[in-house]
């Protein structure tokens, strides 16, 4: 005979009603805040729409101070609001109604029902398979991987890639040619057909480059070439490099608005950020810099090395004269378009503008994803997601070797959980590229770190893979990894699944 008796549950305390009414004080503070939010983005995208409902709600959500909040829930067994993303004011909604039930409080309004909770799950879901293609068998990330030039001319290189995993193939279109991109096209295609499951293919037009030109460099008794901290470098916009004793080293840059928008104390970053340095002087037509970080044993000056400025306004457009001529190839072969340069809502508009005039008929929309690589484009994010609204499929790829370059390597995990969540928030599929496995792709041994930083891209909706020789390797080790995470987590949500190893 069972003569355990139920323990009661305490009566609720001045804490518990006082819980209460600060969540409620919250709700009604963030649907306030978010009413301009949501009315701005309405105009961005010409209709009103449920993700960027959400989207506005959680801007709104992420600019009060939520930690004390977070302790108080948590030790009640509640929601952490840790993981509401995709359903602001469901979760909201669903703690308020525990509460109530807790401190013995009428409810202010309905608890939310389970398919309203997780309707914005599903839109994020919906939204990534219209841009990349349906959801692999036994993980929920997609693999991207940029073809080498060799693929043109090889359709059984890109067989194995798609035997061994790869669900979207990406043609980088500042390099080769039309001819050449047609080629790789068919090979998917082909490919695509012969595994029994559609093969996306990306084309990422090349943008403007901001890339040195020609060098000179002057360095007496020492290595040729190699910047070292204190040394300074004078960049021309036009013409040839020329040194002197007030700066041994120096290089032609590949727009001259590169050099013409310095001012002193503007910042430099070459190289995918090997060399830092910091402006100290302008005149007509170039500019002198004091380089203040380097690898130890200095780094060369090369030409056609990328240059970032992240405190410069350059004013450049994203799209090209070579882009335009290229987007007749594009909308022919392509199912989405890479963007990059993008940090205006202004910027989609050109783009689609240039799309029209072009006027070839499609069965379906020209995907598009933007290359979130500036810091405009990271402060202006919520309003280009919602320009995008009004033109169809609509995806971001977190491009983390220009992003870091930008914003500094000390903030790049920060800002790239941060463009995650707003993603997410807003139904858009993420994109997680630049250095993934990238020893194991160049020589096919990876590092630890690497395969951390692999596992933490199946939060992503997409995953890119850089060509190399071992790329074939990396794609199946990603396509295992990336399976063995989905069964862990949901984007940040852990699963809980059955642990085995104890």
């Amino acid at each position: 005979m069972n003569t355990s008796k139920a323990i009661p549950h305490p009566p609720a305390s001045s804490d518990d009603h006082a819980l209460f009414e600060t969540l409620l004080s919250l709700r009604s503070a963030i649907v306030e805040e978010a009413a301009p939010i949501r009315a701005r983005f309405t105009r961005e995208a010409g209709c009103e729409d449920a993700a960027l409902d959400n989207l506005a709600h959680y801007l709104a959500l992420r600019r009060h101070e939520l930690r004390p909040l977070q302790r108080q829930l948590m030790w009640r067994g509640l929601s952490s609001l840790g993981r509401l993303e995709s359903r602001v004011l469901p979760t909201l909604d669903a703690v308020i109604a525990a509460l109530a039930a807790l401190s013995g409080r009428p409810l202010p309004f309905p608890a939310p029902e389970q398919d309203a909770f997780f309707a914005g799950e599903e839109r994020l879901d919906a939204a990534t398979a219209a841009n990349l293609g349906p959801e692999p068998e036994g993980r929920y990330t997609r693999i991207m991987v940029t073809l080498p030039s060799e693929a043109a001319g090889d359709v059984d290189f890109i067989l194995a890639l798609a035997k061994s995993g790869m669900d979207i193939a990406r043609i980088n279109c500042a390099h080769d040619d039309a001819g050449a991109w047609r080629a790789m096209t068919q090979h998917v295609r082909a490919a695509g057909e012969a595994v029994g499951r559609p093969i996306a293919v990306l084309m990422d037009i090349a943008g403007p480059k901001i890339r040195t030109g020609a060098v000179l460099p002057m360095r007496k008794g020492k290595p040729a070439g190699r910047l070292l901290p204190g040394d300074t470098l004078r960049l021309v916009a036009d013409g040839e490099p020329h040194v002197d004793e007030a700066a041994p080293f120096s290089a032609a840059v590949s727009l001259p608005e590169i050099v013409t928008r310095l001012a002193v104390g503007h910042r430099i970053r070459y190289d995918d950020g090997k060399v830092e340095a910091v402006v100290e002087s302008v005149r007509e037509g170039e500019a002198i810099l004091r380089i203040l970080h380097t690898r130890p044993d200095g780094t060369k000056l090369k030409s056609e090395k990328g240059i970032n400025l992240p405190d410069t306004a350059l004013g450049l457009s994203p799209l090209t004269a070579k882009d335009d001529a290229d987007l007749a190839t594009v909308i022919e072969c392509a199912d989405l378009i890479g963007y990059s340069f993008v940090s205006r809502p202004e910027d989609l508009d050109l783009l689609d503008d240039a799309i029209a005039r072009h006027g070839a008929a499609r069965e379906r929309p020209l995907g598009l994803m933007a290359k979130i690589e500036r810091p405009e484009a990271v402060k202006n994010l919520p309003d280009l997601i919602a320009r995008a609204a009004r033109r169809g499929p609509f995806s971001v790829m977190i491009a983390r070797g220009d992003l870091a370059a930008e914003i500094g390597f000390e903030r790049l995990a920060e800002m790239q959980e941060e463009l995650l969540w707003i993603c997410e928030a807003a139904a858009v599929p993420a994109i997680w590229a630049t250095q993934v496995l990238e020893d194991l792709v160049r020589d096919g041994i990876p590092s630890r770190g690497e395969m951390t930083d692999a596992a933490m891209a199946a939060r992503a909706e997409c995953v890119m893979l850089n060509k190399g020789p071992a790329v074939r390797e990396a794609v199946e080790l990603l396509d295992r990894l990336l399976g063995r995470m989905s069964d862990h987590l949901d984007k940040k949500t852990p699963t809980l699944r059955a642990l085995r190893s104890w």
